[in-house]
């Protein structure tokens, strides 16, 4: 099932997730209807609480589905190393019409379960280390706006006021 992305503003966004204490049919089911989601969204990466639910899973395809073995499901996913800096491009579902270059670590090694319950470790650098570090952001109550300062984020904010003022975001 597909469901609606919150967007920047919205309370759940904007708080830390919870720890999934047990793989249950329910979550599998969520994490199938965020897969069906960010790539209706056309998107490569989705938090849980992108779609209202507030726990430690993300799903991240560099691929955009072109590739399955590219579909990443992590549950309670920690950053265990984070090394060298990268400087691209970001823009976020929960905030379309928005991209800004945002300053990262080239490389990370993140670890987490999948879906079974088994142990992942991921050594992941360039595009896949920006996502999912991107997604950890939603999963720690971030959004990639959040890590702007001065004018530049300033600018962003006041114009998703102003179009939330005028009910079109």
């Amino acid at each position: 099932m597909i469901h609606s992305i919150l967007k920047y503003g919205e309370e759940i966004l904007h708080r830390p997730a919870e720890t999934v204490l047990k793989i249950t049919k329910s979550i599998n089911k969520l994490t199938d209807d965020m897969i069906e989601t960010m790539y209706a969204a056309q998107g490569i990466g989705l938090a849980a609480p992108q779609i209202g639910v507030p726990l430690n899973i993300f799903v991240v395809d560099i691929s955009s589905g072109h590739n399955p073995h590219d579909l990443i499901i992590m549950i309670n996913p920690s950053l265990m190393i984070a090394t060298g800096t990268q400087s691209e491009e970001e823009g976020c579902l929960s905030v379309p019409g928005f991209n800004v270059s945002l300053e990262r670590p080239a490389q990370i090694k993140l670890k987490g379960v999948d879906r079974n319950g088994r142990e992942l470790q991921f050594e992941a650098k360039d595009l896949l280390a920006r996502a999912f570090q991107h997604e950890m952001d939603h999963l720690d109550g971030k959004i990639f706006i959040d890590r702007l300062r001065g004018a530049k984020r300033d600018l962003i904010v006041r114009r998703i006021y102003k179009l939330q003022r005028q009910k079109k975001w």
